[in-house]
């Protein structure tokens, strides 16, 4: 198994690769027709009292003038020769930007997606185990209401509830004002983003476990569990959920692209200092290197989503092909 698990990453690494480059590329073609000037981006409100001269010094040395693929060309030797980049609307380096803000992304995902995978697993299997009686059709109904709502509103409706309203939990940032970097105040700013994310992103989860323990239930294997007079407890997590579990596990990586988009939706409406400021602005500032590498950290986080969702399929169940 370790093996074929070994030739499945290795074809992934190598399906990864021009998919990538694809990506980094077509953000550069769109960059190049965005209405956006990177010079009146880069200079701000400075722009009005510079000369013509400066100006043009400047796209001269950003290598504005450059036809695009000339500049993707730049950019990608650089890259594969270890530099990113400078991003011109942080004025730092790429990789310093990245370093400072994926940590807090990759807090605020793990957090979010483990608290939507626990309350899909306790809801799906409660409401099939109780199929047809109230809690099965609030699950459901809530459910099903909570498909169409997007990120960005269920955290604005939680700001006015639990913040604005009684108080129990911050606003927005990492820390109150004037306050340090603690675990303490990063954890209370933490649950109420982490929760709206998970939240955004539980109801095909909850309603998919729910569909798959009804039919796991229905199965010989569950039926002979209960002709043995086993308890129902036993029968339902012992032997119906380990089955509902492998589809569950694929549905988790098909969703890898909707927790990076609601991540990045959550953190603009809590200012929660991870990448999405930075995506915001270096689109707007038409900022190739980082928007670049944004884009690809993303698309990298879906690849590897997918792949994992694969692996622990395999893992769960022996009988997955893993020679594609």
């Amino acid at each position: 198994m370790s093996g074929a698990i070994g030739r499945l990453v290795l074809r992934r690494i190598g399906f990864a690769v021009p998919v990538l480059v694809i990506v980094a590329l077509g953000v550069f073609l769109l960059a190049a027709a965005s209405p956006f000037d990177p010079v009146y981006q880069y200079y701000g409100v400075e722009i009005f009292g510079a000369s013509a001269a400066d100006v043009a010094r400047v796209r001269a040395e950003l290598g504005l003038d450059d036809p695009v693929l000339v500049q993707f060309w730049n950019w990608l030797s650089g890259v594969l020769g270890g530099d990113l980049g400078v991003s011109r609307s942080f004025r730092q380096p790429v990789a310093q930007v990245v370093a400072e803000r994926l940590p807090w992304t990759l807090l605020l995902a793990a957090t979010g997606l483990a608290f939507a995978v626990v309350l899909a697993l306790v809801l799906g299997t409660v409401a099939a185990w109780r199929q047809g009686g109230w809690v099965d059709r609030f699950v459901t109904a809530i459910g099903h209401a909570l498909e169409g709502v997007p990120p960005f509103v269920l955290a604005l409706l939680s700001i006015a509830v639990f913040s604005l309203g009684l108080g129990w939990l911050p606003v927005a940032g990492l820390t109150d004002a004037g306050q340090a970097v603690s675990f303490g105040q990063v954890t209370e700013h933490l649950v109420l983003p982490a929760l709206v994310l998970g939240i955004s992103q539980s109801p095909w989860l909850v309603l998919h476990v729910r569909q798959s323990m009804l039919t796991s239930l229905s199965e010989d294997h569950v039926t002979g569990a209960r002709a043995r007079g086993l308890a129902e407890r036993v029968v339902v997590l012992r032997h119906a959920l380990p089955t509902a579990l492998l589809p569950f596990v694929t549905l988790i990586g098909a969703r890898i692209p909707e927790l990076v988009t609601g991540a990045v939706l959550v953190e603009e409406v809590f200012s929660w200092p991870g990448l999405a400021a930075a995506v915001v602005t270096s689109a707007t500032a038409v900022d190739y290197p980082l928007l670049a590498i944004l884009t690809l950290v993303a698309t990298a986080a879906v690849l590897l989503g997918s792949l994992l969702a694969d692996i622990a399929a395999i893992l769960l169940d022996p009988r997955v092909a893993a020679d594609g």
